[in-house]
């Protein structure tokens, strides 16, 4: 059956015919990569075929050629670059010809096909004459050729990096781009593609935007296109400021009176998918200069890498007016649509990052609109202003914001048990929360809620629980920052006596029929974990008595048969809120003077949880799993009588790659089994280090799971001492190879940073539970030839200079663990070692405590060990 057929059937209705035809896809595919990748080339380059088989031959070329899963793209990446230069050539051939064809839909999944192209040849300079056959069609007479390139070149931008790309190819991308986006350009299909394909060069442009007279030029058609007639085009290009704001945000100083006008202007009157992109402009703005305050904390010195402009302060009076407007344009049902988000809703959360860029300076902006509106008879008018006075609580010092609540508050609690607005209710207790959530607490000089006003909040949430599912959410948030806000407080808390009744208003939250609307049923949970959290001994006993009725509530989900899809959904999710609950409750009472009554209902409970794990969900799998590791913690050596049965479920969680988060949480509760068993947990050894060792072989097991399995090592070595000394030659050399990877991946941004920082810690952490494992035993000897090799990654991570504090802290105290194991034997090496000392100096001189501490006993064992 040739291609175009297939094509055609495996998108046929009848379901039967469609198996057959992607089964047989998949078979070419396997057995004829080249002849495939080839047939649907051609099938896409063929104007004569029907638009169906053409529109899937491009999606089917695609996904041939990436995947999600870093895995399987690596392999499809392989696959191409293996394939024969000709038959490349030739599909290179059939793309570009394609980008010609008088059907939309087929040069526009070729575009992403050429990108993906490029976005595996051009790193290994392949295909290089691609960018300039591409600049060669812009100069062509169809517009929508010239739409075509300038969208392939968008995409190329996106795939590939910077760096793949010469400068040359760059100016030349970004004149083609920019000049397709000017006004002269008469075809609107072409601007629009050239302002979409500027949005994804942007990060190309850096050359270009430290140039005054190139950046003047793009800045200027940027600005121009957002007066185009054109809606499209508009918004394209408020998504091209929004990203210049976050990427070139040191060179607006000279632009920024012109973008205000514009902004302001498409707030007022534009389009709203233009509006919302012209309020994100200065949640951008905002964003920059918060992460500069946070960064340098707001004192700058002359030779600061990026000035903050202080852009929000200075167009305060202008901005604050203009996001106030959008307060008052709700939508009429918002507040029942979790997905919602409208101008309203963005001049809000703008109007919130303001208040964190600018702190005090924003409340006199906002506080005559708040007491003009807030009693008015428009509902409108009333939610804009509790909207207002949610949005500023972040920010703001207390001092500048105490008078303000304490005013606030009584008629808050009036609103929410006497407006007529579901919508003035809801936000009502939304600023509530927020209250609580930042000016109540043990740093906050002048408590806001007293012996005066506690009993009356309280009764206000409890009876606002029984209102709407949305407005009963909100309350459940507020009564989780109340609590969270008395974590420290001592032995009397203020909420002692409510304890039994919020407890009792939570559940009944819990079991409304329309719980599971609004997240309610989730945020009632939340709530009662947190009061549990943050109770004190005095209400023990009751936090005992809600031991059975929840264990009852998981007994319940796992009776229930023959549910729907849908039911069977809501049922996993109620099983991890109720295993969330329990895993709190047993942090709460799991150690004197309860822990005896309360591990009584211990069997009962790891019952439960293992019929939890026969329900496949991931999420309640997850929550399940960490209440075990709270009760192993609870339990100590006696857990071990739950080992024989639970191990299965231990092995399981272990081997599940694809819900990479079980597999996390999985090597996790070991660590929590090792420190609660100790030796206890040799038998077991065996089958648990074959697993992590697999785990760390595997190219499909996500990556932020491996440092957690080498610090798995150091705490199975911690458990089982010198009988580690069997998997010594298998863990070594996996955390060898590991740490010379990690020593030298500087990271390309931030993510890569933390990445790469979360493994140099896994693996000083293995490094550290091996050492202290073997110390005093006969058999330290084993770990002598390692030494030279983890002074060596010590010192190649302080060179590097980009160490976060955990990882400084971890690393001296495996240099002290080094010292104190292995004695005399290191301790001439330590001296000979180049930046040991400097290294040593750093963390003595550290204004972190906890490194001032690990670096003092470091220093003693290396003393001890050089004088030996």
């Amino acid at each position: 059956m040739e291609v175009t057929q297939l094509l055609l059937n495996a998108q046929s209705i009848d379901g039967t015919v469609r198996k057959h035809a992607e089964e047989n896809l998949k078979l070419f595919q396997s057995q004829n990569l080249a002849g495939f990748l080839l047939s649907l080339a051609g099938e896409l380059a063929n104007d004569e075929k029907p638009v169906d088989s053409r529109k899937l031959a491009g999606l089917v070329l695609k996904n041939a050629l990436d995947a999600k899963e870093q895995h399987r793209k690596y392999e499809l990446v392989q696959k191409w670059l293996s394939l024969d230069i000709a038959t490349k050539t030739q599909i290179r051939a059939f793309l570009l010809k394609t980008l010609s064809s008088p059907v939309p839909d087929v040069r526009s999944t070729t575009s992403q096909v050429i990108a993906k192209v490029a976005g595996i040849e051009l790193p290994q300079n392949q295909w290089p004459e691609l960018v300039g056959s591409l600049l060669a069609n812009i100069h062509q007479l169809p517009a929508h050729v010239k739409q075509a390139t300038l969208e392939t070149l968008g995409y190329l931008c996106e795939e590939v990096s910077p760096d793949a790309v010469e400068q040359e190819h760059v100016n030349k991308i970004l004149t083609a781009v920019v000049q397709g986006m000017n006004a002269a350009e008469g075809n609107n299909d072409v601007r629009l593609a050239a302002t979409r394909a500027l949005y994804m060069a942007l990060g190309f442009a850096q050359a270009n935007f430290n140039n005054d007279m190139e950046r003047d030029y793009i800045m200027r058609v940027v600005c121009e296109a957002t007066l185009s007639p054109e809606v499209k085009i508009r918004q394209a290009a408020f998504e091209c400021l929004v990203s210049i704001a976050s990427t070139y945000y040191e060179k607006l100083a000279h632009y920024m009176q012109d973008i205000f006008n514009i902004t302001a202007k498409a707030v007022r009157e534009d389009d709203e998918s233009v509006a919302l992109q012209a309020i994100e402009f200065w949640s951008s703005i905002c964003d920059e200069e918060i992460d500069i305050l946070e960064e340098y904390g707001g004192e700058f010195t002359g030779d600061s890498d990026v000035p903050c402009f202080y852009f929000t302060k200075q167009a305060l009076p202008a901005l604050v007016p203009l996001l106030l407007e959008t307060l008052l344009k709700q939508e009429e049902d918002q507040d029942l649509d979790e997905g919602a988000w409208n101008i309203a809703m963005a001049g809000g959360t703008c109007l919130g990052l303001v208040a964190r860029a600018v702190g005090d300076d924003i409340v006199p902006h906002v506080m005559p609109f708040i007491e003009e509106k807030i009693s008015k008879p428009d509902w409108r008018e009333r939610e804009a202003a509790t909207y207002a006075f949610g949005s500023i609580l972040e920010g703001p010092s207390p001092d500048k914001l105490m008078t303000i609540v304490n005013a606030a508050l009584t008629f808050m609690l009036n609103a929410l048990t006497k407006d007529p607005s579901n919508h003035v209710k809801d936000t009502t207790a939304w600023t509530l929360g927020r209250i609580f959530e930042f000016l109540h607490g043990s740093t906050i000089e002048t408590p806001i809620i007293t012996q005066a006003n506690c009993q009356q909040i309280i009764t206000v949430l409890i009876q606002t629980m029984k209102d709407a599912p949305n407005v009963a959410e909100k309350a459940c948030g507020a009564l989780y920052f109340l609590a969270q806000g008395y974590e420290d407080i001592g032995p009397n808390s203020p909420l002692t006596p409510f304890f039994q009744e919020i407890i009792q208003s939570l559940l009944a939250v819990a079991h409304r029929e329309d719980a599971t609307e609004s997240r309610l049923r989730t945020a009632a949970y939340e709530a009662l974990n947190e009061v549990v959290r943050c109770s004190t001994d005095e209400t023990s006993t009751m936090v005992l008595q809600l031991v059975p009725v929840i264990m009852l509530e998981l007994h319940n989900t796992l009776e229930g048969d023959k549910l729907s899809s849908d039911e069977r959904e809501k049922q996993n999710e109620l099983q991890g809120l109720l295993c969330g609950c329990l895993q709190v409750i047993i942090q709460k009472l799991g150690s004197e003077p309860t822990k005896y009554v309360f591990m009584q209902h211990a069997d009962q409970m790891m019952q439960l949880f293992l019929r939890v794990f026969g329900c496949r969900s991931a999420t309640a799998h997850e929550e399940a799993m960490l209440a075990i590791g709270a009760l192993a913690y609870a339990a100590g050596p006696d857990f071990a009588k739950y080992m024989p049965e639970f191990y299965k479920y231990l092995e399981m969680g272990l081997q599940n790659f694809e819900e990479y988060q079980v597999c996390a949480v999985t090597v996790g509760v070991i660590g929590d089994i090792c420190r609660a068993l100790e030796d206890k947990i040799l038998p077991y050894c065996d089958g648990i280090m074959t697993q992590l060792l697999k785990d760390l072989s595997s190219n499909q097991l996500h990556r932020s799971v491996k440092p957690p399995i080498f610090s798995c090592f150091g705490d199975i070595a911690l458990a089982i001492g010198e009988n580690f000394e069997k998997y010594i030659n298998y863990s070594m050399p996996m955390l060898q190879s590991a740490a010379e990877l990690s020593a030298h991946a500087s990271g390309a941004d931030d993510e890569m940073t933390e990445y790469t920082n979360s493994l140099r810690n896994g693996i000083l952490e293995a490094y550290s539970g091996i050492f202290q494992g073997f110390k005093n035993s006969p058999k330290t000897q084993l770990l002598i030839p390692y030494a030279p090799h983890i002074l060596q990654f010590l010192d190649s991570i302080y060179m590097e200079k980009d160490m976060d504090e955990v990882v400084m802290k971890t690393a001296i105290g495996v240099l002290g663990d080094l010292a104190d194991t292995l004695g005399s034997h290191v301790g001439g090496l330590i001296q000979q070692s180049a930046s040991c000392k400097e290294f040593l100096n750093e963390c003595l001189s550290s204004d972190d405590h906890t490194i001032k501490e690990a670096a003092e006993w470091a220093k003693h064992a290396i003393t001890r060990a050089i004088s030996v």
